[in-house]
């Protein structure tokens, strides 16, 4: 009796035990490591950029692509102006910027034929030359973070299945606001620099070594040139370098000696 006992308890915490494992949530794919992006992406914003000479094995180059605003029933299509110049060898990830309510004041009807409207330009940023991801830089206000989820399942759906998508996100998303949780992205990356308000309570979070809550934003973070920051963070995390103006050999120097 007291070994059938036995028995049937170790059954008992067998199956629990694979249950539990079984439970557990599958990681969610990173395609920019399987693709080996490097470690540091310089941000380059809609301002002339030359970058020929930067090391392509440790270095990519995120690039503001195209603005894309919404307003009203429409979709205002501006292009990047200022030229870019990198080696062939530099891995580029071309970013798309929209702007909504926020930055126009009036508000986006957030139409299907406005989401066809947008996916289609994304799509275009893909044949762009020795563009290896696809980032989407948009500030979603909560009345529409429902379109920007479709946005972002639509278009993961239409990208090669090899082609990694990117999303910058607000710092305070990552801290207390699981909406991300379920998004068809590899990362989401926090900006933690020009926060405004959230901007000494979240790095004073940091700094004694808190991490976002939100898993999709522990794989980057998105950090400023002339903005100082104590983070803890393990060195395999991705880096994003944001600079409000050209980039210059110095700036390139500074953040080599910040980012260990």
């Amino acid at each position: 009796m007291a070994m059938n006992l036995k028995r049937a308890c170790f059954a008992a915490l067998s199956v629990s035990l694979l249950l539990g494992l079984s439970c557990q949530p599958k990681p969610k794919r990173n395609r920019l490591d399987e693709n080996h992006f490097p470690r540091i992406v310089l941000w380059a914003w809609e301002r002339p950029e030359d970058l020929k000479s930067i090391d392509a094995n440790r270095f990519a180059v995120a690039f503001l692509a195209q603005t894309l605003i919404l307003k009203g029933e429409d979709v205002i299509f501006n292009p990047r102006h200022q030229p870019l110049d990198v080696s062939p060898e530099t891995k580029l990830m071309a970013v798309t910027r929209i702007e909504s309510q926020k930055q126009t004041g009036q508000r986006a009807a957030l139409t299907a034929p406005q989401k066809q409207k947008l996916i289609s330009l994304i799509l275009q940023t893909h044949e762009l030359r020795n563009v290896s991801a696809i980032q989407i830089d948009f500030d979603a206000a909560s009345s529409e973070r429902e379109f920007y989820r479709g946005l972002l399942q639509d278009l993961r759906a239409k990208l090669p299945d090899n082609m990694p998508l990117s999303m910058t996100a607000l710092a305070s998303f990552c801290v207390g606001d699981r909406w991300l949780d379920d998004l068809p992205v590899d990362e989401a990356v926090p900006m933690i620099f020009r926060m405004g308000a959230d901007d000494r309570t979240i790095k004073n979070l940091l700094a004694t070594g808190e991490d976002f809550r939100e898993p999709f934003c522990q794989r980057s973070y998105g950090i400023a040139v002339d903005e100082p920051l104590d983070l803890k963070f393990s060195h395999d995390r991705r880096v994003y370098v944001f600079n409000d103006r050209s980039w210059s050999a110095a700036d390139l120097y500074s953040i080599s000696e910040r980012i260990k």
